[in-house]
Formats: C-alpha cells, sequence, structure tokens
C-alpha cells in the first residue's frame, strides 16, 4: 500500500505527494471505535467529581469510598493484558463488543447500587469490561488502516479522547447540580448501547485464520495481572499515605508482592512454548525488536509525565487558589485542547515523516511548557495568560508525541502481533502513569513537610521533577529512526 498517489506526467511535471484519502468506511470503523474510550474516560473523570456526593448519600466514609474509583483502577490493570489473547481466541471484533457491553452492564448497576459495597463490586464489573475497550479497539483499526494509513488514522482517534477528560468534570458537574449521583453512571447506558448499535453494524467482521485459536497463558494469568494489580495498588497506597504510617507500609509489601510476581511472570513468558498453543499473555519477545522497546519506553515515560501533571495540576489550584473541582478539571481544558488539535495534524505527518524529528519535537515543547509551573512559589507565580500558554504547549507537545510513537510500535511487529502488542503498549502507559503519580507525590508531601511555610514552593520543586522526567524520555527518543521508511 502506498503512502502517497504519485501521477506519472510529462517530464519536468510536479508528482503529487498528497496523502491516499481515507476510506469512508474506515473512518465510521474509527468513530465507532472511539466511543469506547470517550466513555471509559469520561466515566472516570466524572465519578472523580462526584465522590463526595456519593459519600454523603450512601453515608459512608472517604476512604471507603474511594475503593470506588481504585476497584475500577485494579479491574482494569487485571483485564488490560487479557487482550491479546482475547482477540486471537474470540476475535478482535467480538471481544471488543463484549467489553463495552460488560462496560455498560456495570454502568447500569453502578446506578442500581444500595451501598458502598455493591457500587464497588459494580464498579470492578465495569472496569474488567473497560480494561480491554482502548487496547481491542487500537488493534482493529491498526488491522483495518494499514502501516501506511496509521498516523493519520490514530490522530483521528485521539481527537474525541483528548477531549474527554475536559467534558468529564463539567458534566459530572452537571449532573451534581441538576441530577442525583447515580445519572453518572446511567447516563453511559444509552451511548453505551448506541455504541454497540453502530458497532454490530459498521465494524466488518473478522477475517477466518488459519492459526489455531490461542489457549489461554493461566500460569501468566496467576502472575502478571496480580503482580500488575499489586504494584499499581501499592503505588497509588504509597502516594494516598505520604512516607509514614500503616498505609505505607501496606503500599511498600504490596509493591515488593507486585514486583515479585512480575520478575516470576518475566521467567515464565521468557521460557514459554508456542507449541502447545500457550503463548504468554505479554510476549517479551517483542521488546527485542528495537523500534518496539524504543516506543514503549517512551509510551511509559509519557505516562508519567502526563497522569502526574493531570493530577498536580488541578490540586494545586484546589489547595492554593481555592478552586472548585470543576473549575480545577477545567484548568485542563487548554492542554486537552493543545493535544487534539496537534494530533490531526502529526496523524497527517507522521505516515510520511521519520519519528525522531517528530518525537524531540513534542519532548521540547512538553519541557519549555512545564517551565512556568517550577516557578510556583517564587515571587507572586506566573501570570494566568503564561500559565494557559504553558497548557497549550504541553498539550501540543504530547500531540505531536503520542502519534508518531504509536505508528512505530504498531509498525514494528506483524499483523498478527498487533492485538498483543497493544496490550503491552497500553499496560505500559498506564504503569507508567501509576508509577509517576506516586512518585511526584512522595515529593509533594516531602516538599511541603521541609517547608510548611511555603507550600507553593513545593509545589515548584514537585514540577522540577516532572521536567526531569520529561527530559529523560530524550534518551530513547534518539534511537527511533531518523529517516522515513519507504512504503512499498
Amino acid at each position: 500500500m502506498t503512502v502517497s498517489v504519485a501521477r506519472k506526467g510529462r517530464p519536468g511535471e510536479a508528482r503529487s505527494t498528497r496523502p491516499e484519502p481515507l476510506p469512508p468506511g474506515l473512518m465510521r470503523m474509527g468513530a465507532v471505535l472511539a466511543l469506547g474510550p470517550v466513555l471509559a474516560l469520561l466515566d472516570t473523570t466524572i465519578v472523580n467529581v462526584g465522590i463526595d456526593a456519593v459519600t454523603r448519600e450512601l453515608h459512608s466514609s472517604v476512604a471507603a469510598v474511594q475503593w470506588v474509583v481504585t476497584g475500577y483502577l485494579l479491574a482494569i490493570s487485571l483485564t488490560m493484558p487479557l487482550s491479546g489473547w482475547a482477540a486471537g481466541r474470540f476475535g478482535a471484533r467480538r471481544a471488543w463488543l463484549a467489553s463495552v457491553v460488560l462496560f455498560v452492564l456495570g454502568s447500569a448497576l453502578c446506578g442500581l447500587a444500595w451501598s458502598t459495597g455493591s457500587l464497588i463490586a459494580f464498579r470492578v464489573l465495569q472496569g474488567v469490561g473497560g480494561g480491554m475497550i482502548q487496547p481491542l479497539g487500537q488493534a482493529i483499526m491498526v488491522q483495518a488502516a494499514g502501516p501506511s494509513r496509521i498516523g493519520r488514522v490514530m490522530g483521528t482517534l485521539l481527537l474525541p479522547i483528548s477531549l474527554a477528560p475536559v467534558l468529564g468534570p463539567i458534566l459530572g458537574g452537571l449532573v451534581l447540580e441538576h441530577l442525583d449521583w447515580r445519572w453518572m453512571f446511567l447516563l453511559n447506558v444509552p451511548v453505551g448501547l448506541v455504541t454497540v448499535l453502530l458497532a454490530a453494524r459498521w465494524l466488518p467482521a473478522a477475517e477466518p485464520s488459519e492459526l489455531p485459536a490461542p489457549r489461554l497463558d493461566v500460569t501468566g494469568l496467576a502472575l502478571l495481572s496480580p503482580g500488575l494489580t499489586a504494584l499499581v495498588y501499592g503505588l497509588a497506597t504509597i502516594g494516598a499515605a505520604g512516607e509514614g504510617g500503616e498505609g505505607s507500609a501496606v503500599g511498600r509489601v504490596a509493591v515488593a508482592a507486585g514486583a515479585a510476581l512480575l520478575v516470576a511472570y518475566g521467567w515464565h513468558a521468557l521460557r514459554a512454548g508456542r507449541r502447545d498453543g500457550r503463548a504468554p499473555l505479554i510476549d517479551l519477545r517483542l521488546f527485542a525488536r528495537r523500534g518496539f522497546a524504543v516506543a514503549t519506553a517512551n509510551s511509559f515515560l509519557q505516562g508519567a509525565v502526563l497522569y502526574s501533571s493531570m493530577f498536580l495540576v488541578p490540586l494545586y489550584y484546589q489547595q492554593l487558589e481555592h478552586t472548585g473541582a470543576v473549575a480545577a478539571g477545567l484548568l485542563l481544558a487548554p492542554q486537552a485542547l493543545g493535544t487534539a488539535v496537534t494530533s490531526l495534524l502529526s496523524g497527517r505527518i507522521a505516515d510520511r515523516v521519520a519519528p525522531r524529528p517528530l518525537i524531540l519535537l513534542g519532548i521540547g515543547c512538553s519541557l519549555l511548557g512545564t517551565l512556568a509551573f517550577t516557578q510556583l512559589g517564587r515571587g507572586s507565580g506566573p501570570a494566568d495568560w503564561l500559565v494557559v500558554g504553558s497548557l497549550v504547549l504541553r498539550g501540543v507537545g504530547m500531540g505531536v508525541m503520542v502519534i508518531p510513537g504509536m505508528a512505530a510500535v504498531y509498525g514494528s511487529v506483524d499483523r498478527a502481533q498487533v492485538p498483543a502488542a497493544a496490550g503491552a503498549v497500553n499496560v505500559l502507559n498506564r504503569l507508567g502513569g501509576a508509577l509517576g503519580t506516586a512518585v511526584l507525590t512522595l515529593v509533594l508531601q516531602h516538599a511541603q513537610a521541609a517547608r510548611p511555610d511555603r507550600p507553593a514552593a513545593a509545589f515548584g520543586t514537585t514540577f522540577w521533577w516532572v521536567l526531569a522526567l520529561s527530559a529523560l524520555s530524550i534518551a530513547p527518543a534518539l534511537l527511533y529512526p531518523g529517516t522515513a521508511r519507504r512504503a512499498a
């Protein structure tokens, strides 16, 4: 498949380098597949705004209701590694539809919950469905688009996904102001049902495979999913508890147990043979490919930078500027808009330009956009226009980086390996987010304890760490290809 349409003409006549247009059917498919992760992201941000209302209505404690969020995230960590196996065993289309149906069912049950315990249980069910929606959707789109159109297709998909974290707090605030908290979950039901109906019509049926259906790697599942769950839980617990206390000790034990299970999984996955049909849940041999290893390393660091800063910016304005939860969430709007706009442009460019210069340009924008936040606590702090401009610049950097990175991930593996690659890169991105948020929460708490009279300066110190994490991503970025690959 060609990247561009070259028209033969008379000598000296310019040749057209316009990219091959995306078929309408592919765009319809992308629109449907984007609805799944948008639903999951909207749900997450809406629920974060509504925790206080749930605590009051169910006469519960914040510590107990916090498991409404934590249980959902742990369920996602538990099921996301299964996406590659589910695609091979049932077909990516069927597995994606089942995931959306399970997410919608969990949403309906959450809206009918009668206690904190039942709400947590139904949120776990929601997370089991939500964990595979994004990697399976990416796998379907990549396989349908082909290597020459990955950038443009992913750039189009990222537009609604980028805006979801901004719309979530707004929608959550409107729901809590005019409706009962249960509608935070019940709103997912009609949208989810429409998504399923459109997907049943517009997603193509899976092509028959000549390979036998893979058998579930039970040993890998018993090691990898609990290992990831324990690690994410431990990091979240340490971040919430600080450096001392019982919660911190529990978190350290969970991190140690999770790390041990992941090491055991690594030993198992490298030894696992394919003769019995039990391919590992995440094939570590993929990391022997330079393009895949470099791109997933960048995805891990990008997750650490993105999720930690999305936590720190609203927290600063809530704690020090006394901004409401909805207004604090809206502060991320400039960053999301910057990502959404540039993802469309970088998607068009990524199919024709080598990834290294684009990735380095994105990192440079992210670094410049972070500098203003390192000045928090110095004098009067950065002006409002500088904060908005910095957030836009950070969003631009993220939009420039993400699409070439994803194209590099999927361009480095065979078509049959795309579902497994999608599961691996999404797991590492979320793990980077959990690790980055936990580490930077500890840095913030330590800085606040050291200088309790200068709370704004503690945030400035923490953003120097964010800057360092962004700079660290330069190392793997330099290993991306520097010249564009010519499509056959």
